[in-house]
């Protein structure tokens, strides 16, 4: 069950060591506000996330996603993540869920510290809390195939295939190319239709 919990993780973690997004400081100087052209970017390459058909490519228009998703605007917060991300890595979850506690007291409208709170709870098993974060994620970044891959992976792991299978193919709708989840799709796909005979 352990390799099945892997590759989600790779997903909810993959975008906590890039580094920042290059273009960024390439953007003219008259565009709206800060705010307004992150999104715009957020919102250019989630179009072309669904449609690239390269898989590698995917993969990179979908770092690049992470990579904006993981910018606050407060360097305060960003280093705050950065505290939490090392205590995750070393395997200190009691430590990384304070700093993401803090993270989410200071700004309850950053979609990532909720992410990567709901990354810790799951680490730790903690299915209730991390579906909670996983909750507000979405309701700040209903397209974040992050946070809806690891709501599969615990639909999944508590046997709940079915409704697994309806978030799993939601990130398909997302981000078409993402093996690890076409894998799952496929792999849940025919259990119930074993189960069904």
């Amino acid at each position: 069950m352990r390799s099945f919990v892997a590759i989600p993780l790779l997903i909810l973690l993959a975008g906590l060591t890039q580094p920042a997004f290059a273009g960024e400081q390439t953007e003219p100087a008259q565009k709206a506000a800060p705010s307004d052209s992150k999104q715009a970017r957020i919102d250019n390459l989630f179009t072309k996330l669904k449609r690239e058909r390269n898989e590698k490519a995917a993969e990179r228009i979908a770092g690049q996603i992470w990579e904006q998703w993981s910018q606050s605007g407060s360097a305060s917060i960003d280093l705050i993540m950065q505290w939490a991300q090392k205590a995750t890595e070393e395997k200190k979850y009691d430590v990384a869920l304070d700093f993401l506690d803090q993270v989410t007291t200071l700004d309850p409208g950053y979609a990532e510290g909720w992410n990567r709170r709901a990354t810790v709870h799951f680490l730790m098993s903690n299915y209730a809390k991390s579906m909670s974060d996983i909750d507000h994620t979405l309701a700040l970044e209903p397209r974040h195939f992050g946070a809806l891959s690891g709501m599969a992976q615990i639909l999944k792991n508590t046997g709940r295939k079915e409704a697994a299978l309806r978030v799993y193919q939601r990130v398909l709708e997302i981000y078409p190319m993402m093996r690890n989840v076409q894998n799952e799709v496929a792999t849940i796909s025919e259990e119930l239709a074993g189960e069904a005979i």
